[in-house]
């Protein structure tokens, strides 16, 4: 169930307890702009996990309370945030895929599966894979920081491509090659590592 207003003003209290009331107006109302597009993007979580720990809404709220207790977050456009709850998203999923692979060795763990592809019918990518994932965007990231950006906001963040281009300041044509070039870049390096 998502969080209620009471219940994310309770949240929010608790990580933020110097918040001011503007700020707290700003942020809900940032993350209410946005939180149907993180529950769209985290549908594609496919829960094979009996205890439900990362349902498309554990995972909006979680990225809600990472977000949350960034001290400047309310004073982002939207356009900015959607960006950082990318990053967010990501370092959630990435998180939660490190808890699971620790378990499975302690033979404890179940898989979960997340679709990284722009069609719902894409393939599903393990934790392990994930993970791979989360190292080769980091590598590319030192190689080329818009290239990685365009991944994690198209990936993580569900932004469009004019989305993209407004965010960065480039044409739609730049970030349409960087994008192919960033899938053929991440495609190799996770061949590598298989």
């Amino acid at each position: 169930m998502a969080l209620r207003n009471s219940q994310r003003e309770g949240t929010l209290a608790r990580i933020r307890p110097d918040i001011t009331p503007e700020e707290r107006r700003s942020l809900d109302q940032l993350f209410s702009l946005t939180y149907e597009e993180l529950r769209r993007l985290a549908t594609r979580v496919k829960r094979s996990d009996p205890s439900n720990t990362l349902s498309p809404t554990a995972l909006v709220n979680e990225v809600w309370v990472k977000l949350a207790s960034s001290p400047r977050i309310a004073a982002t456009s939207p356009l900015h945030f959607k960006r950082i709850a990318a990053r967010a998203m990501r370092q959630v999923l990435i998180e939660a895929a490190r808890r699971r692979n620790a378990q499975k060795r302690g033979g404890q763990g179940n898989a979960f599966f997340v679709t990284l592809d722009e069609s719902a019918g894409g393939a599903a990518l393990r934790e392990d894979e994930l993970l791979a994932l989360d190292v080769a965007l980091d590598e590319l990231n030192r190689l080329e920081p818009r290239q990685a950006a365009i991944v994690e906001t198209r990936f993580f963040g569900g932004l469009e491509v004019g989305e993209i281009s407004n965010l960065l300041g480039v044409s739609e044509a730049t970030i349409l090659r960087d994008w192919r070039a960033a899938k053929a870049w991440l495609g190799q390096a996770l061949r590598r590592t298989a």
